[in-house]
């Protein structure tokens, strides 16, 4: 074992490797599918992502100037910090436990928001057949009122409503930001 995956890493180390999306990205990239990977393949990766382009569509240009810039500086500085291990034979890039240091920086598992879309009209369709099935009298829901179904379906809305609104205002500002937005540089 080297010695910087001994040596505990300060916080200055920790946001000084965090501080470049390249970085990051290998980082994440590393955690998320958890195998080495080969430097041109991983170069690629980053490439398609700051390029927000399928893999098969970059340049040779785009993939050679992300090599570059991972060999030279990137992996070199990941590896000094005991985070990844580069075998030059191979050209494999694996990450090391010493990233558990990063983990209080790092996000936990991205958390997804629910499916606000999807609720609404899951509440409109069962809010609808819900009144149909009151105005028609079917057996069990004809004994219920139709101004007091109306009343049960706004009630409904406005539950779902609530509760997007206290998720929004104070559940999802309080979660961490994810370590790489995979959707745009």
């Amino acid at each position: 074992m080297s010695e910087s995956e001994h040596r505990r890493l300060s916080q200055n180390e920790v946001y000084d490797l965090l501080s470049n999306p390249r970085r990051r990205f290998v980082i994440s990239y590393l955690r998320e599918h958890g195998r080495p990977i080969e430097l041109t393949a991983l170069a690629r990766e980053v490439a398609a992502w700051e390029n927000d382009v399928p893999a098969e569509e970059l340049t040779d240009q785009q993939e050679k100037r992300v090599y570059v810039s991972l060999y030279q500086t990137h992996i070199p500085k990941l590896r000094n910090a005991g985070i990844v291990e580069y075998d030059s034979d191979d050209g494999e890039i694996r990450l090391m436990g010493t990233v558990g240091q990063l983990e209080r920086y790092l996000p936990e598992e991205e958390e997804r928001e629910p499916p606000w879309q999807s609720i609404y009209i899951g509440t409109a369709i069962l809010g609808g057949i819900f009144y149909l099935l009151v105005v028609f009298d079917t057996p069990v829901f004809g004994a219920i009122g139709d101004a007091a179904a109306g009343i049960a379906v706004v009630t409904a809305f406005l539950a779902v409503t609530v509760a997007q609104y206290v998720y929004t205002r104070y559940v999802a500002p309080g979660r961490e930001a994810t370590l790489v937005d995979r959707g745009r540089r």
